[in-house]
């Protein structure tokens, strides 16, 4: 524990993904609210537009049953499957103090998402994540305050993470999500050294998680609610 090495944001954030999964459905308002009380201090879901404007936090492009499946761009809020929830839903459950990170498979949200979150005076907990650096620019003008985290993989870097690192900072992309297994310390501070603040995910056993945060790591992602709390208290974090 000696041996950590520093973050940016003290503590990191803890992001359950899709709610408290391992415990419950994912993405459900019950899910949602589980990881909270076992510890998360954010949670990371996903986001795509009904018909009629709400953000739904749905993984699938579609739903219903399998030879009548309908796009959710193309179904109306009250015509989705029982136990969607919506943004809207996860801020009046859960409450607007905790970080939100969104995987915005459907780009039309990323907007709507904003206006919900300011609205209710969460922008500056709100973290809108994609896999295109130039979705995510265009995105800036949004919000000053909302968080961009370009969601990608060591592989998809041809010029190598100090270029990459240089070019979050130079478009005001805020964060860089990789799968834990591609950090490292060095790896960590190199984005530090440009001001970006490095996540993990998938960390979904307790040495992962204390491994990403022996790295400096700023946030980490988990299906599992309770490891998170766990790492976290650990370090003296919670």
């Amino acid at each position: 524990m000696t041996g950590r090495l520093p973050s940016l944001l003290v503590p990191p954030i803890a992001f359950a993904h899709r709610g408290a999964s391992a415990n419950a459905p994912a993405n459900t308002i019950d899910s949602f609210v589980a990881a909270l009380r076992l510890g998360a201090t954010g949670l990371h879901t996903d986001a795509r537009l009904t018909a009629d404007g709400h953000v739904a936090l749905l993984a699938d492009a579609s739903v219903g049953p399998r030879l009548r499946r309908r796009l959710v761009s193309e179904t109306n809020r009250d015509d989705l499957p029982a136990g969607t929830a919506t943004l809207g839903d996860l801020y009046l459950a859960c409450g607007t103090s905790m970080d939100v990170a969104l995987d915005v498979a459907d780009t039309s949200a990323a907007s709507v998402a904003v206006e919900v979150a300011r609205n209710l005076g969460a922008e500056g907990h709100l973290w809108l994540c994609h896999g295109d650096l130039d979705t995510l620019a265009a995105w800036r003008v949004l919000d000053p305050r909302v968080r961009l985290v370009h969601a990608t993989h060591r592989d998809r870097l041809p010029y190598g993470p100090e270029r990459h690192a240089s070019e979050l900072a130079r478009l005001e992309v805020d964060a860089v999500r990789l799968h834990h297994s591609q950090w490292s310390g060095g790896n960590v501070a190199l984005y530090h050294r440009f001001g970006r603040l490095a996540l993990g995910e998938d960390a979904e056993f307790l040495r992962l998680v204390a491994a990403l945060l022996d790295a400096g790591i700023d946030g980490v992602s988990s299906n599992h609610a309770e490891l998170l709390a766990t790492g976290l208290s650990a370090f003296g974090m919670q």
